[in-house]
């Protein structure tokens, strides 16, 4: 102890003495420094001026952000919204979406909870408090209120409340000013009557599959309510009434009163700004059937934006090429779209991705010649980073790789595509979770058909099963893959992923996989086929086990198993020189023939012969000759007398041969079989 104590002394008496050395040390350099430092100003030289830079506005996330980015992107690694537990991290599309809003409908019960006992939540959660866990106020008809209540509620996007609330102010005699009737008409007209959902519920906005594009597609403007009521209500209508109105109106596709509205603001010669020009461009081809009338109107709407003096944006851009992809033929579209483009490049307007997605719709038609329009595209984009500027900016890359796979068929291009998706922050652009899987569909699809199939497989093993899920129909194209190269190792993989992707209902996939163990063998020689003729058995074995538990299910669709997908079965089972499993399946087949459509291949039954052969049941033998005979088979003759010359048979067993397949089975011949190959049962 007092060693240490003496160690503990000299070391603070080291660190004294070296903190004294270093004081006087810095003392003299900073002498001298003042020493030259007055010649020089004598001399005239001006001192070194210290820059503070401009303070960077940081986000809350913006470390998370900088610290994700040294990791990168992990596609082995589980989404994070998941558990990160392999028997929990769901493994099927259905099981993603399911588990996903699951979680997110657990928010929503909490988000409930809490606005209905707001009185239990008076606790302050932060300090300073966070908006987001205060409980939102109700107001009901007989709320007293005040125009700062109606500010609040647009603020924070409450439309039905905020509806409720200029209604209650207007019932009790409140003066609305004009300012804020118009940022209350903005808002109806921008959600049209509608609350939206919650920034804070992302996985419902993620699963939507796109119908909210395809249901916009119609009129669902709310006619007559509450916005046409502050609009009419209005003496003095300004440009800014007329804007927030027709562009509403445009939205939710109420073309006729948007361009009767249109209509009006010429005659009374008030301008309207550039974004409402763009609005009337997107809905041109409600507007007028015909196609040359279509780009007439084009050109109307373009020349009174010129003569209002107003500067085309992005979304003159994309409104135009919106309405060039609904005329028809090839030549006019085409030519107009060019010059489009040639047009807003003189002025400094860059396309988006939405403006490249218009034309490729544009160039690359289904009954269209083939257009390589995509290789310039990728000239021009690649390697760039994309913000969204458009909404249709998430449809570029679903449809680029659908051009990539079914108009050009060209891998390599797909591959760039590719690059460019998962390039910066690219991928925040792939839409929700119906285009992401699209998008990869089709690249799984054009690389499964291409590509040789051990460079597939990197792929498929990267993004398969954390990233992308295949669908039955990709699948399908692996299956067959594997078929065309006759990598019969790779089975079982697929078989277990098909397991784990419910795909085993699939009578397509079921047969193929059936049809590439029972056509291919395993080879004693190939050291890959080590093992394969046993799992080939266990997997026909899983799979009957499935079918029969299903058509045993209280809500059974199944109406019957069919007979060659058994008989395929008993093959494998044979092969494998499992008696008890093969025995079981030649047991469904000879009992329960009412209940199984279509008749088993007899290259499974004559293994299942030879099997009976192997284990000396001559009995259960001559029952698989009995079946063969009752249902026609022209082999039953060529088995009965392979059945006779393998077994030392007694003469009830023989006569019953002779009773099934003719006398011609049943004949003697010079050499029976011997004693090794005879049984008694």
């Amino acid at each position: 102890m007092i060693n240490m104590w003496k160690s503990m002394y000299r070391l603070r008496l080291h660190c004294r003495n070296s903190s004294l050395a270093y004081s006087k040390v810095f003392s003299a350099a900073q002498s001298t420094s003042t020493q030259q430092q007055q010649p020089a100003e004598k001399a005239g030289v001006s001192k070194e001026s210290i820059v503070i830079p401009t303070r960077i506005e940081r986000g809350p996330t913006d470390i998370l952000m900088a610290l994700s980015a040294t990791v990168g992107f992990d596609p082995t690694a589980p989404h994070y919204k998941y558990h990160d537990d392999p028997y929990l991290i769901p493994t099927s599309n259905a099981n993603k979406k399911t588990f996903a809003l699951a979680q997110e409908a657990g928010r929503k019960a909490a988000h409930w909870i809490r606005q209905e006992n707001a009185k239990l939540f008076q606790h302050q959660e932060a300090d300073p408090p966070v908006q987001a866990f205060v409980p939102t106020m109700v107001y009901t008809e007989e709320s007293q209120v005040e125009t700062t209540d109606l500010q609040k509620l647009i603020d924070s996007v409450e439309v039905k409340d905020a509806i409720l609330v200029y209604n209650l102010l207007k019932k009790n005699g409140i003066e609305v000013g004009d300012e804020l009737k118009q940022q209350l008409l903005e808002l109806l007209c921008f959600y049209n009557h509608e609350d939206t959902l919650p920034e804070q519920f992302i996985e419902e906005r993620w699963f939507r599959q796109g119908t909210v594009g395809r249901e916009r597609q119609r009129k669902t403007w709310k006619d007559f309510e509450l916005a046409e009521e502050l609009f009419h209500g209005l003496e003095t209508k300004r440009s800014e009434h007329y804007c927030a109105i027709i562009r509403g109106m445009a939205r939710f596709f109420q073309v006729e009163k948007a361009w009767a509205l249109y209509q009006e603001t010429v005659e009374k010669r008030i301008e309207i700004d550039t974004n409402t020009f763009n609005s009337l461009l997107y809905i041109a081809s409600f507007l007028k059937e015909s196609y040359d009338k279509r780009w007439d109107l084009v050109c109307e709407v373009l020349t009174a934006m010129k003569q209002q003096g107003l500067r085309p944006n992005l979304g003159t851009l994309n409104g135009i090429l919106q309405t060039i992809t609904t005329i028809g033929g090839y030549n006019h579209p085409r030519t107009y779209a060019l010059k489009t483009l040639a047009e807003f490049k003189q002025l400094g307007i860059e396309p988006s991705l939405a403006s490249w997605y218009y034309m490729l719709v544009i160039f690359c038609r289904e009954r269209g010649p083939v257009s390589h329009v995509l290789h310039d595209i990728m000239n021009e984009i690649e390697g760039k980073e994309f913000t969204i500027q458009d909404p249709k900016d998430t449809f570029f890359f679903v449809t680029a790789m659908d051009v990539c796979r079914n108009h050009l068929h060209d891998k390599e291009l797909a591959k760039r595509l590719n690059q460019l998706l998962h390039h910066a922050e690219n991928y925040n652009l792939i839409g929700d979770s119906y285009k992401e899987s699209i998008y990869y569909r089709h690249y799984f699809a054009l690389l499964a058909t291409t590509e040789p199939l051990e460079t597939f497989l990197e792929t498929y093993h990267l993004l398969v099963p954390n990233v992308y899920i295949p669908e039955p129909l990709v699948m399908e194209d692996i299956l067959r893959s594997v078929e065309m190269n006759t990598a019969i190792e790779h089975v079982p993989l697929l078989w277990s992923h098909m397991v784990q992707f419910d795909h085993t209902g699939r009578e397509n996939l079921v047969n193929l996989l059936l049809h590439i163990m029972v056509s291919n063998q395993p080879t004693a020689d190939n050291p890959q086929h080590a093992g394969l003729v046993q799992r080939f058995a266990d997997i026909a074995w899983d799979l009957w086990n499935r079918l029969e538990e299903r058509a045993s299910a209280p809500r059974a669709t199944v109406t019957g198993i069919p007979g060659p997908l058994l008989g395929d079965v008993l093959l494998l089972c044979a092969r494998a020189g499992d008696y008890e499993k093969a025995s079981g399946v030649f047991t469904k087949l000879s009992k329960d023939q009412n209940s199984i459509v279509g008749d088993p291949r007899v290259d499974g039954l004559r293994e299942f012969v030879n099997l009976c052969i192997a284990n000396r049941t001559p009995s259960v033998a001559i029952q698989c000759l009995q079946y063969c005979s009752e249902n026609g088979y022209p082999e039953s003759a060529e088995l009965g007398r392979h059945i006779f010359t393998s077994f030392a048979l007694d003469q009830n067993q023989v006569a019953k041969i002779r009773n099934l397949v003719g006398a011609e089975a049943v004949k003697p011949v010079s050499s029976k079989p011997t004693d090794a190959t005879t049984g008694s049962e």
